[in-house]
């Protein structure tokens, strides 16, 4: 199916799914994937990712009365709902320093049974993670939509409420953060 007719058949899928709940399910099949593979990449963790995607798409179903947009607009309303859930998650932790002890604890078990140059690999893994949980939410979001789920700064800004400018220059102080955590976690 190419893009336009994928485009049409969304948009009549969301004029449909307003009373058909076929037609809910069908959009929830099509964008699961991608809402699952954003919250993944923003908790590190499949377990709770999946948690989090299914109250992404109770969330949807919820209010899905009120929404009225194009398919492309569905999609960013998506990850807006992902957004939010995924800040609310981490909110609820005890302390971010605890669940930054714990991703570091896992890499190292997992670099202990591993040698030679998948330690390497498993160790700038591991530094990675922590690099990205140590900025702002704000910022691991737009770095995580940008990269991992290849948004563009309008899009961006569209799914955060902001401008394309705005979302630039955070993206800008949020790889110059990440680059001067990882500078510092490889020269030590």
């Amino acid at each position: 199916m190419n893009n336009e007719s994928k485009a049409a058949n969304d948009g009549q899928l969301i004029a449909e799914a307003h009373n058909d709940a076929a037609a809910f399910v069908q959009l929830y099949r099509r964008h699961y994937d991608a809402v699952f593979r954003y919250c993944v990449h923003r908790l590190f963790d499949r377990h709770i990712a999946e948690d989090v995607t299914s109250q992404v798409f109770t969330k949807a179903v919820e209010s899905f009365s009120s929404f009225d947009g194009t398919e492309q607009q569905f999609c960013f309303w998506l990850f807006r709902i992902a957004t939010n859930a995924v800040n609310q998650h981490l909110r609820k932790q005890i302390r971010r320093e605890r669940m930054q002890q714990n991703v570091q604890e896992q890499v190292l078990s997992e670099i202990s049974a591993n040698s030679g140059s998948e330690e390497s690999s498993h160790e700038k893994l591991a530094a990675l993670k922590a690099a990205m949980l140590s900025l702002k939410p704000r910022y691991q979001t737009i770095i995580t939509l940008r990269f991992f789920e290849n948004l563009k700064p309008a899009e961006i800004a569209e799914v955060l409420g902001s401008s394309s400018g705005t979302i630039r220059s955070q993206l800008a102080r949020a790889l110059a953060k990440l680059r001067k955590v990882l500078a510092t976690e490889f020269t030590d």
